[in-house]
């Protein structure tokens, strides 16, 4: 239980620091257009961008997988009993936990590598380090394999998932 507090704890921290990322990438957005404006355009905004929207996506997909809100077409699965469904969506959460594994395994030497050669994005002006986009995609995919192989257990020993949520 204290594991899966503190999981939920991280999940939903990383979650706030997505969603605050976002809205100053607003700012930096608007201001970007604001001095394009006037032929004055804030170099590296493309860059920064790029960078913050996968960032973005991977803080805030622990918490997007433990609260149960990521897209999911169960319309047939309710054609079967309750039991059949518990099993089919652990069945589901197990694929997903596998999906990330992979892409957390195949992760680990780019971000690695990123980091050591100092890998930059953009020319000019203002360089974005890479590596921190990189090294966001392993934590939220690890969390994404915890988060699902959590949702996977209650589906499949019908676990009090009131007890354990949010």
């Amino acid at each position: 239980m204290a594991l899966i507090r503190l999981n939920d704890r991280i999940t939903k921290l990383l979650m706030i620091l997505a969603a605050t990322w976002a809205f100053v990438l607003c700012f930096i957005a608007l201001a970007d257009i604001i001095f394009r404006a006037v032929n004055l355009p804030l170099q590296g905004t493309k860059e920064i961008v790029a960078n913050s929207v996968v960032m973005i996506v991977f803080l805030q997909l622990g918490f997007a997988i433990r609260s149960r809100s990521m897209l999911s077409a169960d319309f047939l699965i309710h054609a079967f009993g309750p039991r059949a469904q518990r099993f089919l969506a652990a069945f589901g959460y197990i694929l997903g936990a596998v999906f990330f594994a992979i892409l957390f395994h195949g992760g680990i030497e780019l971000a690695l590598r990123s980091f050591a050669n100092g890998e930059f994005d953009g020319e000019g002006a203002l360089r974005v380090p890479v590596w921190p986009a990189r090294f966001t995609i392993l934590i939220g995919s690890a969390l994404a394999v915890v988060n699902y192989l959590l949702l996977a257990a209650i589906e499949l020993f019908d676990l009090n998932a009131e007890e354990l949520t949010l």
